[in-house]
């Protein structure tokens, strides 16, 4: 979790909950070898703000957080860690948040199982524990992911992709999970599935989950491995142009992916990378994400004022601080 992040009592005495949830739900299969890797990844930590936004949303609209609401906000989380699990193999990835990866540990076969048993397994809870509704807005949202990493491969090394390509893939991607978020916890709320004020949370949680990958790609071209704990670069490694690189690219860079970029050597990329932190993509991107994450805020809905609605109201802005300190 972010260490700046506003917060509340009741909001971390949840969190706290859904944690133990997530822990419970991983380690839930009847076979030992599935929830050693399955507990592995979930335990590794994360931010958690697909939780924060889902259970901010039902303390801002009812002033508590029921039951169905931690498994709610539990069953996302297992949705987006068992999605992880397929992108690290999709990426031959070795290791995420300093823990090896299931497919480099145990192999790319049984890698797709652990990732279909936690998508699996958090479909089921939501069926069993919050409602039928929740199950099918999980499923959608499953769905949407696919179609946004589709789109992403089709796009693969393609220098000439279009910054709304990009963005119309990230929406499905990253912000799908944010949304859904947003939906169940008006859901868990008792607010009317539909009616404006559910609308306008989840309209939140897309925008949210938009300017969350938008940072998370800047990170990964402008800041150090020493900041965001991993190898960066790596998005252009694998011929993923997100929409900051293809804003910032001049003429000749797009030339350079267009002619190199599956051969890219490493003095070649960190050129780019050096020429790409001296021009303007860091400025401009920040610049729109300042934007971004004020049109965030206003899309929340008309509620009464309380402790849990500063901490939606405050989160876009401080998320941006918080990934513009790490940036090199």
């Amino acid at each position: 979790m972010l260490t700046t992040m506003p917060t509340t009592p009741a909001l971390a005495d949840a969190l706290t909950a859904v944690e133990t949830e997530i822990g419970r739900l991983a380690t839930s299969s009847r076979v030992p070898v599935v929830n050693e890797f399955a507990g592995r990844i979930t335990s590794a930590g994360g931010k958690r703000l697909r939780s924060v936004v889902l259970l901010g949303g039902v303390l801002a609209l009812s002033g508590r957080v029921p039951d169905q609401a931690v498994t709610a906000a539990a069953c996302v989380e297992l949705l987006h860690a068992g999605s992880l699990v397929h992108d690290d193999l999709m990426d031959d990835a070795a290791e995420r948040r300093g823990v090896r990866t299931v497919n480099a540990e145990w192999g790319p076969g049984p890698a797709v199982l652990v990732g279909d048993f936690m998508l699996a397994r958090a479909s089921q809870a939501a069926l069993d524990t919050v409602s039928p509704f929740a199950a099918g807005r999980l499923a959608e949202a499953v769905a949407d992911l696919v179609d946004g990493q589709v789109l992403e491969v089709l796009d693969l090394y393609d220098a000439h992709r279009s910054p709304d390509g990009a963005l119309r893939s990230v929406a499905l991607k990253t912000g799908a999970l944010f949304r859904v978020g947003c939906v169940l916890a008006a859901h868990c709320a008792g607010v009317p599935d539909g009616g404006e004020v559910a609308v306008r949370l989840a309209e939140y949680g897309e925008h949210f989950g938009l300017l969350f990958q938008i940072l998370d790609d800047l990170l990964d071209l402008a800041s150090t491995a020493e900041q965001v704990g991993k190898p960066v670069g790596n998005d252009i490694r694998q011929g993923v142009y997100t929409f900051p690189l293809l804003r910032a690219l001049t003429g000749a860079q797009r030339e350079l992916l267009a002619e190199r970029g599956r051969s890219l050597a490493d003095e070649e990329l960190a050129r780019l990378l050096a020429e790409l932190r001296a021009g303007d993509l860091v400025p401009e991107t920040l610049a729109y994400c300042r934007s971004l994450a004020a049109q965030t805020t206003r899309a929340l809905p008309e509620v009464a004022d309380s402790a849990a609605l500063d901490v939606l109201r405050r989160l876009p802005a401080a998320h941006l601080d918080w990934a513009a300190s790490r940036l090199g």
